[in-house]
């Protein structure tokens, strides 16, 4: 027996990803589950991690490369005096120490590592190099050259579970490994450490309140599950919104510059705005300097 279902589902999906499963698993689920090819993810978490994955689905998957800048918190634990070739406790391990600091070490540590840092990423990453994934390559048995990048740490809060063990809360740029994190905050005590668990508590704007595992979207009916998504302009809500109507949305789907001067608005150059007729968000645009003016140039079309 067929069922009626919406030709196309797009807003933005909150999961409450669950330990033990890729991200690229879930995204392979929701596709089923969904029954549509078009779901994307908006920033991989290790199969042990758990929390926001944000998922996008339908033209929303337009959305991902602008979404990766966003910051993240996450709650990790660290345990001290161990390495593994992961950086995390599902690897081989690699060295031990009881040369274990103390309370205030570690807390010290942690001060240090707050700021601008550069990161050097770790070999068992979903970077590519020459088209390959690192952890492919880790997997091989090789390790490549890999570029420190530079991320921001806006916090990290520790908190003594034990002499070894230690929860750190930690607010961070995009492109930061909690588990390198780890690592080098072991490598700086001087004992090794390593990420025994991790949960993602915010990405963007969402966080755990009202995310849904997928135990709870595989209970509900099909007509159920197409009700959760929120709207792709739930991404973009920080961004300032310029009303536009039918004239300059025929523009815009068109990929045609519209001049502030007409619009009426004076938005500064570089600046990314949302462009909306009505109550429907058209495209995202980008402040430009053209030969006659500034003007608002269409950067992402969200509707056809």
């Amino acid at each position: 027996m067929s069922r009626n279902k919406p030709a196309t589902v797009t807003g933005v999906l909150i999961i409450n990803k669950h330990a033990g499963v890729t991200s690229h698993k879930i995204v392979s689920i929701l596709r089923k589950l969904y029954d549509m090819p078009k779901v994307g993810h908006t920033g991989t978490l290790d199969p042990m991690a758990t929390g926001v994955l944000p998922i996008l689905l339908g033209r929303a998957v337009k959305a991902a490369d602008f979404l990766l800048a966003e910051d993240k918190e996450y709650e990790a634990e660290m345990t001290l005096g161990i390495t593994t070739d992961t950086q995390d406790t599902t690897g081989e391990v690699l060295s031990r120490s009881d040369d274990i600091p103390s309370e205030e070490e570690v807390a010290a540590a942690c001060r240090a590592f707050t700021g601008e840092i550069l990161q050097t990423p770790p070999m068992y990453s979903a970077i590519k190099v020459d088209g390959r994934k690192l952890c492919d390559i880790a997997r091989d048995g090789e390790t490549v050259e890999r570029q420190p990048r530079a991320i921001k740490i806006y916090g990290i809060e520790p908190e003594k579970v034990s002499d070894r063990v230690y929860k750190l809360k930690v607010v961070c740029s995009k492109g930061t490994y909690i588990r390198t994190l780890c690592a080098d905050l072991g490598a700086a005590l001087g004992c090794g450490a390593a990420m025994s668990s991790l949960c993602r508590t915010r990405s963007g704007p969402f966080t755990l309140d009202g995310a849904v595992t997928i135990d709870q979207l595989s209970e509900m009916t099909f007509e159920e599950r197409l009700a959760l998504p929120k709207p792709t302009e739930t991404l973009f809500e920080d961004l300032p919104e310029v009303g536009i109507n039918d004239f300059y949305t025929k523009l815009v789907k068109g990929g045609t510059e519209l001049y502030q001067k007409k619009l009426g608005t004076s938005f500064e150059e570089g600046t990314t705005v949302r462009l909306k007729n009505g109550d429907v968000m058209i495209a995202l645009g980008k402040v430009e300097q053209f030969e006659k003016g500034s003007a608002i140039k269409p950067l992402k079309l969200f509707v056809l």
